[in-house]
């Protein structure tokens, strides 16, 4: 059975608020003035995303795509918690045929389930890849 405690702590180990260094520093800074209330947007948006706001304003003016580097880190991150956590519920739900398999009574509800499971983890698979790719 997986752990869901586990889940978010191994989440928090791939995530890094400030960007990586890069070879001889950054040679250019910028100053931006905001209200008290942008400043509380700002703060609660870079917490969304567990970034310091200067990584958040600088991936989401520089995403080609609309989508931070950040938001698509998060988004692979979420995709592997859910499949490990299906692969957990596969297990259980082997477990139990397992059980129904020593009566003798195989029930074809428990067929469905396993077939629409391994399809669900194979579709999870693709989009993971697709992420990868894009």
């Amino acid at each position: 059975m997986v752990a869901v405690a586990e889940e978010p702590a191994k989440a928090r180990r791939l995530v890094r608020r400030r960007r990586a260094n890069v070879t001889g520093g950054r040679q250019h800074s910028h100053r931006v003035m905001v209200t008290p209330e942008e400043e509380a947007l700002l703060l609660q948006r870079a917490e969304e995303h567990r970034v310091t706001v200067p990584r958040l304003l600088i991936e989401s003016a520089l995403a080609p795509t609309g989508e931070t580097p950040t938001e698509r880190r998060n988004a692979v991150v979420e995709l592997f918690a859910v499949h490990r956590l299906l692969a957990g519920i596969a297990n259980n739900v082997n477990q139990m045929a397992k059980a129904m398999n020593a009566t003798g009574e195989v029930q074809a509800e428990m067929v469905a389930t396993l077939r629409a499971v391994r399809r669900v983890a194979e579709r999870i698979d693709d989009a993971v890849d697709r992420l990868g790719q894009s």
